[in-house]
């Protein structure tokens, strides 16, 4: 194995949607890894935009503007920023680098965000949103989800109103490669990024495919993932760091560990 290409050969799926895969999947490739993209969700804009042309009239009006993840932040600003600049006093909260990133390309600075853990907990824990009090808050997230932050946020006073700027599917995607890839024992390691997303993983993949998923090393970037895929029969769980850097260096050091 070739040390600049410390994954050489080996096949690693990739479940994020397809429009968030490139960046994993180019590092992969400059380490040597094969990525099977495999993407486990599908991401739509909403059937109804009315609600989000509204909420852009209205920004003024709020405090604070929460963004649950880059999808809320692609699927959002376009129409937010549309025929308006971002106010001034509206400050904004996100979680993760990722969505600190995608806030910055749409000139949305000085944002609110965890740096060590990157999910709601996380962003309930900063002092900047523990007196809210009267504050106005509005959340950017996909249809349904979880509601920790807006419950939360509104046990400390705020007024919380939620805007579905995405709606999420399964994707109807034909399993056979992955199970061939299987079958040959040349699947090597599976990365998921969302709790929804393994869910949907296991159903795709059928019978045959979860019992070697159980068998397969499965990358994830956070505890509540790492704990459903527990729950879920799986015995080679890889708690990694956040983000695609997070999952790499995982990669990485497990496979470092395990090398033929």
């Amino acid at each position: 194995m070739a040390v600049d290409r410390p994954l050489d050969g080996r096949n690693i799926v990739v479940t994020r949607p397809a429009g968030q895969v490139a960046h994993l999947a180019e590092r992969l490739i400059e380490l040597g890894a094969k990525p099977v993209l495999f993407p486990v969700l599908a991401i739509y804009d909403v059937d109804d935009p009315a609600p989000l042309q509204d909420v852009a009239i209205r920004l003024d009006q709020f405090d604070w503007a929460c963004f649950v993840s880059p999808n809320a932040i692609e699927k959002s600003l376009p129409t937010l920023l549309a025929s308006r600049t971002w106010p001034p006093g509206l400050r904004t909260a996100t979680v993760g680098k990722s969505s600190e990133q995608a806030l910055a390309r749409f000139g949305v600075g000085k944002v609110v965000a965890p740096q060590d853990r990157f999910d709601s907990e996380a962003l309930l824990e900063l002092p900047e949103l523990q007196a809210m009090q009267g504050k106005r808050v509005v959340i950017f997230r996909g249809d349904g989800g979880r509601e920790l932050l807006g419950d939360t946020l509104r046990q400390r006073g705020a007024e919380v109103e939620y805007i579905a700027c995405y709606r999420r599917d399964k994707p109807a995607l034909d399993p056979a490669p992955l199970l061939k890839l299987w079958s040959d024992s040349r699947l090597d390691g599976v990365t998921v990024t969302s709790s929804e997303g393994l869910r949907n993983f296991v159903e795709m993949i059928g019978k045959l495919g979860q019992t070697w998923l159980k068998k397969t090393p499965l990358f994830v970037p956070h505890q509540r993932i790492a704990a459903l895929a527990r729950a879920l029969g799986c015995h080679d769980v890889i708690l990694t760091g956040a983000g695609d850097d997070g999952l790499i260096t995982g990669l990485l050091e497990y496979y470092h560990d395990h090398a033929a």
